[in-house]
């Protein structure tokens, strides 16, 4: 016997919601990937599953929602700075998969438990839910398809998904990622 509760809609069924939903829903996805990352309790919950199907919204409250996390790995950042393997104060920058399949990710367990300061869940989200790159049940483009003519005029936004989902800088990814998060609190904020 298998007990499930329902808990909301897939992130799915939001991929053609109004901008204005799938960028709260984008900039709460960054957010995750912010808390999961980097926390008090010093231990890294790294997504090693990141797809549309991973995810669902709170029907009343319009949360974001983990409905899948049977493939998470768990890093003691407080162990890994005690121990100090080799490289563990070297910033790990994921490595952009240019796979022609849905929801790729490329990573080493290895270097996740041994890295204190890594940037694999910014790396998953913005390459399989929000980017360009993100391809999900024949469709692609992202959660963040489409925006408004001024913004995609802007161009900010699509440099920053760009730079989260495969980094042409060094530690470009970390900070894009950050960057992302405000400017998509700021246009989460200015569609209300």
């Amino acid at each position: 016997m298998v007990a499930v509760n329902y808990v909301g809609e897939e992130l799915w069924s939001y991929f053609n919601a109004p901008w204005e939903k799938r960028v709260d829903l984008a900039w709460q996805l960054m957010e995750i990937a912010e808390q999961l990352t980097n926390n008090d309790f010093d231990f890294a919950l790294y997504l090693l599953d990141v797809s549309f199907d991973n995810f669902a919204v709170g029907p009343r409250d319009g949360k974001v929602i983990i409905v899948d996390a049977e493939n998470v790995l768990v890093a003691d950042k407080k162990l890994i700075k005690q121990n100090k393997p080799e490289n563990w104060d070297v910033w790990y920058e994921s490595k952009f998969d240019d796979c022609d399949k849905e929801a790729c990710l490329s990573f080493s367990k290895e270097i996740l438990c041994s890295r204190a300061t890594v940037d694999h869940n910014y790396y998953a989200i913005c390459q399989n839910l929000l980017s360009r790159h993100a391809t999900w049940r024949g469709t692609s483009g992202g959660l963040l398809h489409d925006p408004p003519a001024e913004i995609a005029k802007d161009g900010r936004l699509e440099a920053l998904l760009d730079e989260c989902a495969n980094p042409k800088k060094r530690y470009g990814r970390f900070k894009s990622a950050k960057e992302l998060r405000e400017y998509l609190a700021q246009l989460s904020n200015n569609a209300r």
